[in-house]
């Protein structure tokens, strides 16, 4: 997915959430997600990967569970959770990578 590469080779960091549609943990994500863009707004880029559409990358990064969490940032990935965060949280482990 050559569109994948491009954005995770941002200069900002990109939280890329792996997920599924008919997955409840990655509904409770959703709204998380949503306030964390929210708060951090410019600073940093989001991008959801439905595991189900986009195999390869699922395959590519391991995804063996979901929701999955990663941070890129220059192409490089630099930290990686399973499971539903918080969004101070998530918030805390972003601005690290700023």
């Amino acid at each position: 997915m050559k569109k994948f590469d491009e954005l995770i080779n941002s200069e900002k960091p990109v939280l890329v959430d792996f997920y599924a549609t008919w997955c409840g943990p990655c509904r409770m994500m959703m709204p998380i997600l949503n306030e964390l863009e929210q708060k951090v707004g410019s600073k940093a880029n989001f991008l959801k990967v439905d595991v189900d559409e986009n195999e390869d990358l699922s395959l590519r990064y391991n995804v063996q569970s979901v929701p999955t969490l990663m941070i890129f940032k220059k192409g490089e990935l630099l930290w990686r959770e399973t499971g539903v965060r918080q969004a101070h949280l998530l918030e805390h482990i972003l601005e690290k990578f700023y």
